[in-house]
């Protein structure tokens, strides 16, 4: 079964846990070409939704559907979360019953490497965080 849900906004979760992402007071996403964003986007995507599908595996309350560029995964007992890529921004957009909606940029804090994350740049949090404090999600660290 997936970890509890935690009831806390991401940003309220990593204040009261200490543990900070290294993006904090960042304002603006990396420079990215559209075909890097749909290559760093579709990458992640497809981790997140792996790493759902494992989660829907073990706990046969757990749907996920990925249809026409929207993961939806419904997990009880919190509701419905959507997710999905929005090209023209170069963001990804994900719905949240717990803490709503957000809008990701993908920021590299070394502009020569891969290494970045999906950062909503209202307070810093990132995807990740949130996928694994709400979700339970543990995305594999990237090669």
């Amino acid at each position: 079964m997936h970890e509890p849900i935690r009831s806390a906004s991401s940003s309220a979760a990593t204040a009261a846990s200490g543990h900070t992402t290294g993006y904090e007071g960042i304002k603006d996403p990396s420079n990215i070409t559209q075909h890097k964003y749909n290559q760093l986007a579709d990458d992640y995507l497809e981790a997140v939704q792996q790493c759902l599908e494992d989660l829907s595996d073990a706990d046969e309350n757990v749907e996920v559907e990925f249809s026409a560029g929207v993961l939806t995964v419904t997990l009880p007992p919190a509701g419905t979360y959507v997710i999905n890529k929005q090209p023209p921004n170069k963001q990804i957009w994900l719905s949240s019953p717990i803490s709503g909606p957000k809008r990701y940029d993908y920021v590299s804090l070394d502009e020569n490497s891969d290494q970045g994350d999906w950062v909503y740049l209202r307070d810093g949090s990132t995807m990740t965080h949130l996928l694994r404090d709400e979700m339970g999600v543990i995305l594999p660290d990237k090669e």
